[in-house]
């Protein structure tokens, strides 16, 4: 992990890397959670110590069977004493493949209150409930991280990171080296340290911190790591099917910054910063393309499958837990073109103390959980009180 403490009020973050192919061993490892996470977390209030009520958001590629498993981006909160909520994010260009396309992760505070839109590839995909007041002086930080479960069974290549906060004058900046540490808990892969427990990682930059470059390899390198070229746009999205002016960002500036430069975007995107601030939907190809669910209504992800999962990701004993099997489920999505989908879904609940899927050291009473009954996928979560929360 890469974490940054900009030393002024922070009402914005902002990461960019490339979806990167993630491979899983073609093993049963029924008792081993095997998962990849690498995402942007903001913290915009840590005055009572490093671990505080935090937006997540990232991709997420998890191994759910022997050859299965899942791969797509979500977001998440943490509230230290209501507990979290997560949610898969379900827009976008080819958000569920692995096919080396550049994107955008964001979490912008709104313009009036203390709650956060938070923002993929340039699209409001969800608000916070339970984030705390932007505080003057130093107590906030900004990270992005590489984390892996079950290290010995997946590889992950090279994943370049790129950070930047927005300031209280809503200017975006990248974060002084000076002000940025970095975290390693498996050791650095070298002589002693030897994969698959190790990780490659590299902060780079002068003054300011420009990119935080890692892998966790599975095996050690015989040849040079080759970087496929990234996918085009889909051809099932014509040019002619986006505005060329879409709430007033120029979108084919968007498309080519998206492609080649995305950190930039937001100066160089005319419309784009001025968009993100007030409307938040600001890509019109990210919203053509829209994730499908399979409309399937039989499950081929098996009830003790779907127990393992939760059992590995809320740290409750199966027998705790309540486990049924929807034929229809719609995604509590914000009400954007096609965000809605349909498909066999198993819900998995609990009144079990939890510790959620956060890294906060607390127990939370209870939790509720929507996996795909096709894939095993974590469609939306939560744990603790905010599970009786109003929806967002």
């Amino acid at each position: 992990m890469a974490c940054a403490q900009p030393g002024e009020p922070m009402i914005g973050g902002m990461a960019t890397w490339k979806n990167v192919k993630v491979t899983f061993d073609n093993v049963d490892t029924p008792k081993t959670t095997v998962r990849m996470a690498n995402y942007l977390r903001v913290s915009p209030n840590t005055e009572e110590g490093p671990i505080a009520n935090n937006i997540e958001v990232g991709l997420y590629a998890d191994k759910t069977g022997k050859g299965k498993q899942t791969y797509g981006p979500r977001w998440s909160e943490l509230s230290l004493t209501g507990g979290g909520t997560t949610k898969a994010i379900t827009t976008g260009v080819n958000p569920t493949k692995a096919d080396n396309r550049n994107h955008t992760y964001m979490a912008v505070r709104q313009s009036k209150g203390d709650q956060w839109d938070v923002l993929y590839d340039f699209n409001r995909v969800g608000t916070t409930k339970k984030q705390l007041k932007v505080p003057r002086g130093n107590p906030n930080r900004i990270d992005i991280g590489l984390e892996v479960m079950g290290p010995q069974y997946v590889d992950v290549p090279n994943i370049g990171n790129r950070m930047q906060f927005m300031r209280e004058d809503k200017v975006w900046q990248r974060a002084a080296s000076a002000d940025t540490a970095k975290v390693n808990t498996l050791g650095g892969c070298g002589a002693k340290v030897k994969p698959p427990y190790c990780f490659n990682a590299k902060l780079t930059g002068g003054e300011s911190f420009t990119q935080w470059s890692v892998s966790k390899p599975r095996k050690a390198p015989k040849v040079a790591e080759s970087i496929p070229v990234h996918a085009e746009r889909n051809p099932a999205i014509a040019p002619e099917d986006a505005h060329d002016v879409f709430n007033g960002v120029d979108q084919q500036a968007l498309e080519q910054c998206m492609k080649k430069d995305p950190d930039n975007c937001l100066t160089t995107v005319p419309g784009l910063a001025e968009c993100v601030q007030s409307v938040g939907v600001c890509n019109a190809g990210g919203l053509l393309e829209t994730l499908a669910f399979p409309s399937t209504k039989k499950a081929t992800v098996s009830e003790s499958d779907v127990r393992a999962r939760a059992v590995a990701d809320f740290d409750v004993r199966t027998e705790k837990l309540n486990v049924s099997l929807a034929t229809e489920h719609h995604l509590n999505t914000p009400s954007l073109p096609g965000a809605e989908a349909g498909s066999a879904a198993w819900t998995v609940s609990s009144s079990a103390p939890t510790p959620g899927l956060g890294d906060a050291g607390r127990s939370y009473q209870g939790f509720r959980a929507v996996y795909a009954a096709d894939s095993g996928r974590l469609l939306e979560a939560c744990w603790g009180q905010m599970c009786r929360e109003p929806s967002r």
